[in-house]
Formats: C-alpha cells, structure tokens, sequence
C-alpha cells in the first residue's frame, strides 16, 4: 500500500520511541517516557483492535497472591525473593490506583477468599499463616492472612476460608479506557490492527518491520508479555487462561474474590454475575499457546465447579465466555532489560499484569534514560 507524505510524515518520521504493545505495560511505559522527555515523538503499536493479550481480558483482580501461592513459591524462590515479589506487585497496584484513580476503575477492597477442598490443605496453609504475616508485616504494617467461615454457602469445599484482608478487584475495561485516554491526551500515538514482524538495529536507529509499513525509530520497547517470544529470545512461555461469565443472578451475595486449587481457578462478583476462570493445570500442554480460544475439558470443569461448589443451589445461564494469553516462565520475576543498544524490554509478567504491569512499563521506561 501507498503512503501519503502527509502519513508518512506524521506517524513514521522522527520517532524518539517506538512501543509495541498497547497493554498495561506499554501505557504505563509510555505515560513514563512523556513525563521524562514532554517533547518526544512516541508511538505505540498494537496488533489486535484492543489490547491483545491479557490487560483487557483479565478477570480484574487486585491481588498479590494467595496464602497456598506464597507458600508454594517458597518451594521455588527464597523468603527474600518472594518477599520482593508481593513487595513489587503491592507496589504496583498503588501506582495503578494514583495514577486512573479509584473512582474510574471501580477499585473495591472486598477481601481475597481461598477455598481449600479438604481439611489436610486447608491445615498445611493455617500452618504457615502466620510465619506468612510475619514475612510480609513491613509492607502491610498488619496482618495479611486470617481465616473466616464459609459464609457465602459453597458447597464441596472446606468449611473455612483463607482470609486475605487486602486484597480487591477493579473494571478491568474501564482501566484499560482510563490508561489509553491517559496516554492519547499527551500526544502519544497509537496504532491498531498493526503486528512487527521484526527489527533490525543499523547504526543509532532501530529498523522496525511491520505487516503494514517499514519505518526507522531511535528506540525500540518490547511490551508484548505473552507473544514476547515471537520477537525476542527471552524465556517466556505464553498462557492461555479461559473465563466465562454469567448472565445476571437475582439477590447474588457473593461479593470479593475468591481463589479455588492454589489459584488455578479464580471468581469474582461483577454486576450481580459470576466472573469465573481458570483449569490451566488441567491441560497445561494444550494451554501454553499464543492462539485464543476454548477447550471442552476447560469449559466442562468450569462448569461443573460453577453448579457444584459456587452456585450449588441458583439457577444460573452461562452468557459469554473468552480467553486471554498470559506471559510466563520458570521464575515469578519479570524480565525488564535492554537487549542491545537500542531495544528494551518488558515481559513475562507471569498472570500478575494487574498488579505489576503499571510498575514494569515504568521500569522499562526508566532503562532508556
């Protein structure tokens, strides 16, 4: 396709930085960039018609994560490092809520709720509950973890909850509208419908190779978590995490969100319906894909967990359902790092985007100064 001089001169010339990826990291990097250097030319490139991977198809929860997941990453990662971890994530919901505020992400502070299916789960984490509080006591300055009856009748499970007393939940749309709108009124451009191919560095420049057009840019951010891999050598591995959700349920008292298998399976209350996700740990081969889509194994067991143990006694209709592509690896930490000269990067965010993702796009920001 012809260019006009017009186009070419007003979104392919003299560009400062180029992002890739119009997720929370992308914005969040380019918001950064515009606060540092007011004046520069910034442009943003993303491939599907909203945000691809997983900022707008989360299940918006404000967490940090579980008593069972903290646990279970002390198998893998030191007391320091998971430490650091709810440290960061913490840290990046705050930055989150300063910047869109909490009014225009429907932030709520409901609780975090976990489900043990039996009594040995359920007493293995009560264990460790409060050598957790004690490890996370200088972020929180109280206790994070405590334990409640089952007061929204669930059936199938144990008949206490893990009580995380911070956690909480936001409109992951209204976010991701809140974020663009943010960055559009700086000046920065965004381009949809518009996948790199590739980049070449040649001298000062990055050569940026798109399905569209091929164009030059000073620098170069890779803020694709999921697909990071298509563009970079980096260890990430895509995840793809399934969600439905209900049709609206008359006098629905569940309210917070709620964790079900050492947070495999996740719930939430959204607008007098059911927001429910997960069953990655029942294919995990099959899930480790960069497609979207649904699998019948993943949809049955979300159903029956739904009729059996969330709403075992209410009439429900399942109304939608979707999926999105997660960044993982074999370490919880993300990968924020100049690749060479000109080209950085921000990815594998491991399913915590919510959380980390305004903290990651600043980091990856400040790397280019």
């Amino acid at each position: 396709m012809n260019y006009s001089y017009w186009e070419l001169k007003e979104w392919f010339t003299n560009i400062d930085f180029t992002i890739v990826g119009s997720g929370i990291v992308g914005l969040n990097c380019a918001l950064e960039l515009k606060k540092k250097h007011p004046k520069s030319n910034i442009l943003i490139l993303e491939k599907g018609m909203l945000p691809q991977g997983a900022s707008t198809k989360n299940a918006g929860f404000a967490c940090f994560g579980s008593l069972s997941e903290l646990i279970d990453d002390l198998n893998s990662h030191t007391e320091q490092e998971v430490y650091n971890l709810v440290d960061k994530r913490w840290k990046g919901l705050q930055l989150l809520r300063k910047n869109l505020g909490d009014k225009n992400i429907d932030f709520q502070q409901n609780k975090g709720f976990e489900l043990c299916e039996n009594e040995a789960f359920f007493e293995e984490c009560i264990s460790r509950k409060d050598e957790m509080n004690q490890l996370l006591k200088p972020i929180f300055k109280s206790d994070v973890f405590s334990e409640s009856e089952n007061v929204f009748g669930f059936q199938k499970i144990h008949p206490k909850y893990i009580v995380n007393n911070f956690e909480g939940q936001i409109d992951t749309g209204k976010m991701a509208f809140q974020l663009l709108q943010k960055v559009q009124k700086l000046g920065v451009k965004i381009l949809n419908n518009i996948s790199v191919e590739s980049f070449v560095e040649s001298g000062n420049q990055v050569e940026v190779k798109t399905d569209k057009i091929n164009f030059k840019t000073n620098k170069l951010c890779i803020a694709t978590n999921g697909f990071a891999n298509q563009l970079l050598n980096e260890k990430v591995q895509p995840a793809r995490a399934q969600v439905l959700i209900t049709k609206p349920i008359k006098n629905l008292n569940i309210k917070g969100t709620f964790h079900l298998d050492k947070g495999y399976y996740y719930f939430r209350n959204i607008n007098n319906r059911i927001l429910f996700g997960g069953g990655r740990n029942l294919d995990f081969k099959t899930e480790e894909t960069s497609e979207f889509g649904q699998t019948k194994i993943i949809q049955n067991q979300l159903e029956k967990i739904l009729k059996e143990t969330i709403l075992p006694n209410t009439n429900f209709e399942i109304e939608h359902r979707w999926s999105g592509v997660m960044g993982v690896g074999n370490q919880k930490k993300a990968i924020v790092k100049q690749i060479s000269n000109n080209v950085f990067c921000g990815v594998r965010l491991g399913g915590m985007g919510v959380a980390i993702g305004s903290l990651v796009g600043k980091e990856l920001a400040e790397l280019l100064d």
